[in-house]
């Protein structure tokens, strides 16, 4: 990874979508974990959004819903290939250190 986790960032609306991790996801990866743990748990998408994405579901509830639909998305993306990728790079970055 290029940058450091953070433990609660704000969001922006629409999460990646691009077939690589981005700075995003890496900046991100908790919010990722937060959304699945919630899943999982069968929290409302409210108050995950609310709590884990900063968003108002009462106030902007199209927003908050798209927001968290997106984070969510890419979240299981995560999960289930973006992952592996994480472990290029991790293998990637060693082998070059080696050298």
């Amino acid at each position: 990874m290029r940058i450091r986790p953070e433990l609660d960032p704000d969001v922006d609306d629409f999460a990646p979508s691009e077939p690589e991790i981005t700075v995003y996801d890496e900046r991100h990866f908790v919010t990722y974990l937060r959304l699945l743990d919630a899943e999982i748990d069968g929290a409302d998408w409210t108050e995950a959004a609310r709590i884990v994405l900063h968003r108002d579901p009462k106030s902007e509830s199209g927003r908050a819903r798209t927001c968290w639909e997106s984070h969510l998305a890419r979240a299981r993306w995560m999960m289930k290939t973006g992952y592996r990728k994480i472990l290029e790079q991790a293998a990637a970055e060693a082998r070059t250190a080696r050298h």
